[in-house]
């Protein structure tokens, strides 16, 4: 199994643009399974027309359950709790607070006492869905965050495995379109990747948040392409230069054109809305490029 990877830190430069396309079009001659882990805010399936996201399951997290009868009143569940989860007043047992807790195990490993008990809850959700675009099927992952959860990168992950386990079980090529940023979930998000795509734009704030995301996958030692999307609106030099700087292989350049504008509203990919256009062109040309990693 192979992992294509979108990312590329800030938001709004195109990562789901890149990614739903890249699918719609290398899925036309292998198996591929898509993997929104945008969690926060996953838009993949709007971008490929799908009306209604699949079946739900639920991403669940460890979750300590405490067993009073047990507890000393310690307070070494507190101690080590980094995210403020476990709350202790003198003389009273801890009290978790769910929605605070990341699931990091520290508390159980801490109490000497066996009184915290393995326990989980639900902190987000994935759903499957089969897309079909004329003459491409493949299937689409969405990871999505339960509301109010304080922590991204536990559902990033577990989003992450159901994907890598559905696509091993079924021998497809994985991309992953990550969120935006370069914290953490990202890090999880490009995990295991074969090639990093990291989408950017010719723009300052482009470029700043295009040399965040090559320092993590220069440091991880992933192997890393360039799209400079909307190319056109600016002077794109800055942007390579940094690409340069950091030993990028490959750049690829999508020009800036009312189709994909148009496409993206419509909940078609460029290259089947308007075959002949100048972005069709780009990405076929890219998904050329992907399909020879593969």
């Amino acid at each position: 199994m192979n992992i294509i990877s979108i990312t590329g830190g800030k938001g709004g430069t195109g990562k789901s643009f890149v990614a739903t396309n890249l699918s719609y079009l290398l899925a036309s001659n292998k198996k591929l399974l898509l993997a929104d882990l945008d969690v926060e805010a996953p838009n993949d399936y709007i971008l490929l027309g799908v009306d209604k996201l699949g079946p739900e399951e639920p991403i669940k997290i460890f979750f300590p359950m405490i067993d009073y009868s047990k507890c000393t009143l310690c307070g070494a569940c507190a101690k080590v709790c980094d995210t403020g989860a476990i709350i202790m007043s003198k003389g009273k047992p801890p009290i978790v607070m769910p929605r605070l807790c990341s699931g990091c195990k520290a508390c159980i490993y801490a109490c000497a006492f066996d009184a915290i008990k393995p326990g989980e809850r639900v902190i987000g959700y994935t759903y499957l869905n089969e897309v079909r675009v004329k003459d491409s099927w493949f299937k689409l992952l969405t990871g999505v965050l339960r509301y109010g959860e304080e922590h991204t990168a536990p559902a990033v992950r577990g989003a992450k495995n159901k994907a890598v386990s559905l696509a091993t079980k079924e021998n497809s090529l994985l991309i992953v379109d990550t969120g935006a940023g370069t914290g953490n979930s990202i890090s999880i998000g490009i995990q295991y990747s074969n090639l990093v795509i990291a989408v950017t734009e010719p723009t300052p704030l482009g470029k700043h948040d295009l040399e965040s995301i090559l320092r993590i996958t220069s440091g991880l030692g992933y192997r890393t392409w360039v799209v400079i999307n909307r190319y056109g609106i600016a002077d794109e030099k800055p942007v390579v230069e940094v690409s340069k700087d950091y030993g990028v292989e490959y750049i690829h350049k999508i020009p800036f054109h009312k189709d994909a504008v148009e496409a993206y509203t419509k909940g078609l990919p460029v290259p089947l809305y308007n075959p002949s256009s100048p972005v069709s062109k780009t990405l076929s040309e890219l998904a050329s490029m992907v399909d020879n990693v593969v």
